[in-house]
């Protein structure tokens, strides 16, 4: 039931397809929009303490909802979902770390050169890059509009290029897990390698105490992210090739403009109004071509 293969996604009902592309946007604004409203809690906790507190929920949550059958699975699934989780686990504290020193609408517009990379390598024609292209201009117009001392914050840069790294490879496993598990027990054990990966960063950078309270503030702020992200994007794929869920997600530095417009007071430029433009007509090209 859920080994699909690339031709069979592509030949699903239009319908189903148009789930899945539904099922990205709804996964990019709960990232962003969760992004933006960690701020706080990212300045009394530290970035990697409420990163880890977060995919620990998320996988507490999983693992109580589809009680994966740990005994039955086969040495592959192992590897699949441990890689997955590793990659979750890097992107995840990269991104977040990168937004401590980066505006986020750049942080997620060098992050999104990962997914880009997919879509371009999933091209089949020199036409069909027409819209990796276009993305790539509204990207590089989102990058060189954010603040000019920010911009200049190499290790910010750094870690969210390294952060897009995480995300291609993220895009092609969450795929394979997708149809190596049944329902979301494969993003069940992800999750949890992610949090285990992550623990020794969250527990060794802690900056202030665990209150009832702030259990209740990070066990809501994962379910924006990454509970609800993640679960959407592993039943998006199992609806999109992998080419298209890549165009699908140059949305990400448009929504993160406008979380960091509506949440953290962000003023959007001209320049980035055009980069939003452009990776907008991207992703609707490579859709309705689809």
């Amino acid at each position: 039931m859920f080994n699909l293969s690339s031709a069979q996604v592509t030949t699903l009902p239009r319908g189903e397809r148009a789930v899945g592309a539904a099922l990205c946007v709804l996964s990019m604004s709960s990232i962003q929009f969760g992004a933006a409203l960690s701020a706080p809690v990212m300045t009394e906790l530290g970035v990697l303490p409420t990163s880890w507190l977060r995919l620990s929920w998320a996988a507490i949550a999983l693992l109580l909802w589809a009680r994966p059958p740990l005994h039955r699975f086969k040495r592959e699934q192992w590897v699949a979902a441990g890689l997955l989780g590793a990659a979750s686990a890097a992107m995840t504290l990269l991104f977040f770390a990168a937004m401590q020193r980066i505006p986020l609408g750049l942080a997620a517009a060098i992050e999104f050169l990962g997914p880009l990379g997919v879509a371009a390598a999933g091209a089949r024609s020199v036409r069909a890059l027409a819209w990796p292209v276009l993305a790539l201009a509204g990207v590089a117009l989102l990058t060189g509009a954010g603040d000019a001392d920010s911009a200049t914050d190499l290790l910010g840069v750094g870690m969210a290029a390294a952060a897009g790294a995480c995300w291609a490879v993220y895009i092609v496993m969450t795929k394979k897990v997708g149809r190596a598990f049944e329902g979301l027990q494969g993003l069940a054990m992800s999750i949890s390698v992610a949090a285990l990966l992550a623990l020794p960063f969250g527990v060794t950078t802690l900056q202030g105490p665990l209150s009832p309270s702030m259990f209740g503030i990070t066990l809501a702020l994962a379910l924006l992210v990454p509970l609800l992200p993640y679960a959407f994007e592993m039943i998006a794929l199992r609806r999109l090739p992998t080419s298209t869920f890549g165009i699908l997600m140059s949305l990400e530095p448009a929504i993160a403009v406008l979380a960091g417009r509506v949440v953290l007071g962000q003023v959007l430029s001209a320049a980035q109004l055009l980069g939003t433009a452009l990776v907008v007509l991207a992703s609707v090209g490579v859709t309705m071509r689809r």
